[in-house]
């Protein structure tokens, strides 16, 4: 029987917030094949700033998605990677980002009908 209070619905819409976040789906797409610096996934996510990836990677990291590795080198470098748990979202997530890649012009064409009977 489920929760009368719902708490469990809270508890799953936070994690969902978090991992169907566009930045979220995007760099654990980008993580998939393998571990990545802060500037090579900033190169690979067109138009997010420095501050929407450093907050993405460290909401990836705090719910154990990701980890951060720093190497003791000049300058330091620091690798981003999915942990045993976000390589198990990996799978959904690439999903959905190809799912919303392959049927964006279908969806563009239904906002662009919806929004012609609508706006008059």
């Amino acid at each position: 029987m489920p929760d009368p209070n719902h708490a469990d619905c809270r508890g799953v819409a936070s994690i969902l917030s978090r991992v169907g976040d566009k930045w979220s789906v995007f760099v654990i797409m980008m993580l998939s094949d393998g571990p990545k610096r802060f500037n090579e996934l900033k190169r690979m996510i067109n138009g997010i700033s420095q501050r929407m990836l450093t907050l993405t990677l460290r909401g990836l990291e705090r719910d154990g998605l990701v980890t951060r590795t720093i190497f003791p080198t000049i300058p330091p470098r620091v690798d981003y990677e999915l942990t045993d748990l976000g390589r198990g979202l990996q799978q959904p997530v690439k999903a959905l980002g190809e799912w919303a890649i392959e049927h964006q012009e279908q969806i563009a064409a239904a906002r662009t009908r919806f929004d012609a009977r609508n706006d008059g």
